[in-house]
């Protein structure tokens, strides 16, 4: 096994190794959901707590690491006597993205279960991690119902498997830590409420501390263990640092005012429920216990909304994460309990803190606020991420006339506001990923049948099973009660749920749409869909045309926020070369059925139907739109033409696309419907 980087050797991300600390000391915080860009040392961080965690007792020989003092009396391996056991590190788990149900809570021997009654079970990764470290990378791409089971199991401390009839359950308490790129897509809210802190990291844009970074990293990869063993008083007074903190959390009191103020603060923030309260009193005991003191101040209570609050209160969900840290300061301030401590706690310098000059690579980095501002200063609310937001500044005229297909590129015009809308399916049966969209064959969802397993048995169909079975017990020598299933007879249950798609906009941005009122409209209804996109777990794409060439703003992605970004800076202006926008959405279709060929797509194509430029330019977007017909993607084509004079150009294009056309008026809840059922009838006229 190879020497970990040492945990007090990372640069900066005090906010990250103070959270994840905090949760080394007490697991009741219920564990850390990792924000960030991708090289910002969030798994070398977490990898790096395991070797700080102290040694666990547990019972020789049981698989599910029972503590001897205090031995789980319904443990699968039980039961076991009280008494002396063996010690061992604490072990951090890592869950692929890809793992399978039965790695995660583990699996039954059906065809003993079936065949002899016996619960033979072997363990997976939930009882692995028991009284130790469960990380999850990438968790925003781990599937919706391993997530489930993982924070049911995380709140409950214990794991259940029952199938058939046969249960068993083992204890699973551990600490748990998911780390995710927001760019890839972001988790579902009431998942995210699941997390007890998060804490956004950035790569630091200091040239100093960069070089610091480089200059650990090259001397680590050069010689690992002398490289740790350089780092390793550190990383010992840190883990009794741990320890110490372990031992006095019992003893530290909350008192009525920091009790008030935690209570207070969510509700200032309207954070739903009160879970966020109880995960706040937790985590500002344990701040607390971290820091020596045995009494909650107040200074502990606004850091514990920094890291508890930001991913819990109400906001949209385009909206970064965020505090609004003078907000925060104010509540404290009004409901402060009296305790003497400095009830804004804006600055560094109170209390038993310790950090006036905190040491930017120390163990503990001073536990101050998250970064809440980017290298530029960041926005209104604290996120460190841009919103998007672009100032419609010289926008065309009130008056809505457009310029001609040739005039210059006109600046971005904000969009309007976005709309409810139902759902835009895709026709048929697919079996692509989890989601909420269309029809499709899936893992979990209502039983539709049943087949022959293809690889390992997930899902037991038992009466097709016993079905298989029953005619062969005469010739199998059967004599007991007991039914004498073979491998053969077993039947894997197939279900039918739904999937998530790719919803490939293809949006028109030629001076014919850049009429401010148009355009703005078209963005709003595009962000209408998106925020349906992002409901249902799509995927989604933008492809932009102007000038003379088709662009891919935004490549396939699960980051919806992206999209809407993408969509508030897009300017406008130029010729429309309709052609070449369609082509362009057609290489990514193309390239992205064969990254991922289970998951279906929905093009929406957002135009007026003009095509200009270039030799033949109408009968070469037929051409192109044709191509798509032959495919059979399912398409639709909001038609953005206005006036009294209308073409029926986008009319005409769905009819080449094989889609159908509908205005954007036309987009809003009710008509929605039926453009579905237009959508589905063309396809299966299609097909």
């Amino acid at each position: 096994m190879s020497t970990p980087f040492p945990f007090t050797a990372v640069v900066g991300q005090d906010d990250l190794r103070l959270a994840l600390l905090l949760n080394a000391v007490s697991p009741a915080v219920g564990g850390v959901l990792v924000r960030g860009e991708k090289g910002t040392a969030k798994s070398t961080a977490v990898r790096a707590l395991s070797a700080l965690m102290p040694e666990v007792d547990v019972v020789a020989g049981c698989r599910f690491s029972c503590a001897p003092a205090a031995p789980d009396p319904a443990c699968p391996d039980g039961p076991h006597e009280v008494g002396a056991g063996v010690q061992r590190p604490a072990r951090m788990v890592e869950l692929p993205v890809g793992a399978s149900e039965d790695r995660l809570v583990g699996a039954l021997d059906i065809e003993r279960a079936l065949a002899e009654g016996v619960k033979a079970f072997e363990p997976g990764l939930l009882a692995d991690a028991h009284r130790g470290i469960l990380y999850v990378d990438e968790v925003n791409l781990l599937h919706d119902h391993l997530v489930d089971l993982l924070l049911d199991a995380a709140a409950m401390g214990a794991s259940y498997v029952e199938r058939e009839g046969v249960s068993v359950r083992h204890a699973a308490r551990f600490l748990l830590v998911g780390t995710m790129n927001p760019e890839e897509g972001e988790l579902r809210p009431q998942l995210l409420d699941r997390f007890g802190l998060t804490v956004e990291v950035a790569a630091s844009r200091e040239p100093d501390q960069r070089v610091e970074v480089v200059r650990r990293r090259l001397a680590y990869d050069d010689d690992p263990d002398g490289f740790a063993a350089r780092w390793a008083d550190e990383e010992t007074s840190v883990r009794a640092r741990i320890v110490a903190a372990r031992k006095l959390l019992p003893s530290v009191v909350l008192g009525d005012g920091p009790l008030r103020q935690i209570a207070a603060t969510c509700a200032a923030f309207e954070v739903d429920g009160m879970r966020a309260d109880i995960v706040m009193a937790r985590t500002a005991t344990t701040l607390a216990a971290w820091a020596g003191r045995t009494e909650v101040l107040a200074e502990d209570v606004r850091q514990a909304a920094l890291l508890a609050l930001p991913h819990r209160r109400r906001r949209n969900p385009f909206d970064a994460p965020g505090l609004d840290e003078d907000k925060l300061d104010e509540t404290l301030e009004e409901f402060g309990g009296g305790d003497g401590s400095n009830g804004s706690g804006g600055s560094d310098d109170s209390g038993d803190s310790g950090d006036e000059d905190p040491d930017p690579d120390g163990p503990d980095g001073g536990g101050g606020q998250p970064p809440q501002e980017g290298p530029d200063g960041g926005n209104d609310d604290g996120s460190g991420e841009s919103s998007g937001e672009v100032p419609a500044q010289g926008e065309p005229s009130e008056s809505g006339q457009a310029p001609s297909p040739g005039a210059g590129e006109q600046a971005p015009v904000r969009a309007a506001e976005p709309f409810r809308t139902k759902v835009l399916s895709v026709p048929g049966l697919g079996e692509g990923a989890a989601g909420r969209r269309s029809r499709a064959r899936t893992e979990h969802g209502r039983t539709t049948g049943a087949r022959r397993p293809q690889g390992a048995l997930t899902k037991l169909h038992l009466a097709a099973t016993v079905q298989a079975a029953a005619p062969h017990q005469r010739a199998r020598g059967r004599s007991g009660p007991g039914l004498v299933v073979r491998r053969d007879d077993l039947r894997q249950a197939t279900r039918e749920g739904r999937e998530g798609n790719l919803v490939l906009f293809v949006v028109d941005a030629s001076g014919s749409m850049a009429a401010r009122q148009r355009m703005s409209a078209v963005k709003g209804a595009v962000l209408s869909l998106l925020l349906d996109a992002y409901q249902r777990r799509d995927k989604v794409g933008l492809v932009t045309f102007r000038g003379s060439t088709g662009e891919v703003a935004l490549p396939p992605t699960s980051s919806v926020d992206a999209a809407a970004v993408r969509l508030e800076s897009l300017p406008t202006g130029g010729r429309t070369p309709l052609a070449a926008g369609l082509l362009r959405a057609h290489d990514v279709l193309r390239v992205e059925r064969l990254r991922d060929p289970a998951r279906r797509a929905l093009m929406v194509v957002v135009t007026d139907g003009r095509a200009t430029g270039g030799p033949e330019p109408v009968s070469l977007a037929g051409r192109a739109a044709r191509l798509f017909a032959a495919d059979g993607v399912a398409s639709v084509v909001v038609d953005c033409e206005s006036g009294p004079v209308r073409l029926g150009l986008a009319g005409q294009l769905a009819g080449e696309l094989g889609g159908t056309a509908v205005t954007l008026d036309e987009l809003r809840a009710d008509s929605i419907a039926g453009l579905v059922r237009d959508v589905q009838g063309n396809s299966r006229r299609a097909a």
